[in-house]
């Protein structure tokens, strides 16, 4: 049986939006626990948690934090898996190593083809490939995929719209989707399970 695209709604900051989450079935959720228009406290991601679907996985996002505080969240069970979105380089994943043994997604920003090399060397049990910094609810150039040689998370600019498109062409491992599931802001419980519908029916 072939492996089905895994979905990821990050950016989870209510009760609404785990309400939304947990309807939708996704198989990620993420809070932001760095420096950003989403972010939340660890006492707020811990509450999320506690009301999220206990088969909907729960990822912490993170930019630059000290190991310790990352395995922190991971050994509490506050959070799954720990994503990775800053300067994190290869010694700092193997210190993290140290510290937990969840899984570790690494996020790069993807511009160029040495980009992606550079992203599939990484030690990361998972890579994510975005836009940018992240968050920018922009879309890198897709056709770069056709390279990629290990499983990836797709994110930057995935929408209801294009993410049928996404799966069909790239087979990604999963898609991570953030901005393009709000309206004004916020997370669109509509729009959530919309890009949930549409992305198992491009499986099928």
């Amino acid at each position: 049986m072939e492996q089905t695209v895994k979905i990821k709604i990050c950016g989870l900051m209510s009760l609404e939006d785990v309400a939304a989450v947990n309807a939708a079935k996704p198989d990620y959720a993420g809070f932001v626990l760095a420096k950003s228009r989403r972010r939340i406290s660890r006492e707020h991601a811990r509450l999320l948690r506690m009301e999220l679907d206990p088969s909907i996985q729960a990822v912490g996002v993170f930019v630059n934090e000290l190991p310790q505080i990352v395995a922190g969240y991971l050994e509490d069970g506050i959070i799954d898996l720990a994503q990775l979105h800053g300067q994190e380089e290869e010694t700092y994943i193997h210190h993290l190593r140290l510290l937990t043994g969840q899984p570790l997604i690494k996020a790069f920003s993807i511009r160029t083809a040495e980009d992606l090399a550079d992203a599939e060397e990484s030690s990361a049990d998972l890579i994510l490939l975005d836009h940018g910094s992240g968050g920018t609810g922009e879309c890198f150039d897709w056709q770069l995929l056709h390279t990629v040689r290990r499983p990836y998370l797709l994110a930057g600019g995935i929408t209801p719209e294009n993410a049928e498109e996404a799966v069909r062409t790239y087979r990604p491992y999963g898609l991570d989707v953030s901005s393009g599931v709000e309206t004004d802001g916020k997370k669109d419980a509509k729009k959530i399970m919309e890009i949930v519908r549409r992305i198992r029916n491009a499986e099928r």
